[in-house]
């Protein structure tokens, strides 16, 4: 059985990562092709969860944005990620429920961003979603800035 305590952990850190607050985001859709973005933004996405799924945590903080490695340090996401990511078990299935391109969210450091949500499904929890939300860096590369799961 999963503890629901140890859930909040990751929505700290997530909320903590993407400045969520009460203020509206700002949608706006790039200048260039909205879809090229998004699907650069899921593929980053999926390519940072296959480290999560094989718990190579810190291989996953090493691949993540700056941002995230500002938030937290490595040590603590690797303890962080194998208490509450370790306990669902193997991931079963994951698939595309929705993308959103945000740019300069509340809080957050100026910048483009997708949220994603994946509908998943895991050996120890059979329904979950997952969100998370690379961010376009400086040097063109979308790497992930924030991970949820509920």
């Amino acid at each position: 059985m999963i503890k629901k305590s140890i859930t909040p952990i990751i929505v700290v850190l997530f909320l903590s990562l993407l400045g969520c607050s009460t203020k509206t985001t700002t949608i706006i859709k790039p200048k260039g092709d909205t879809n090229a973005a998004e699907s650069a933004a899921v593929t980053a996405a999926r390519a940072w969860l296959s480290f999560v799924d094989n718990q190579q945590y810190g291989e996953s903080w090493e691949q993540a944005a700056q941002v995230f490695k500002g938030a937290v340090k490595k040590e603590q996401w690797v303890k962080l990620a194998q208490s509450v990511i370790n306990p669902l078990g193997k991931n079963v299935s994951r698939e595309l429920k929705s993308k959103l391109y945000q740019t300069n969210p509340p809080g957050a450091p100026a910048g483009e961003y997708i949220v994603i949500q994946f509908s998943s499904s895991f050996e120890n929890k059979k329904s979950a979603i997952e969100t998370i939300t690379p961010m376009l860096e400086k040097d063109g590369e979308w790497r992930v800035s924030g991970y949820f799961i509920q």
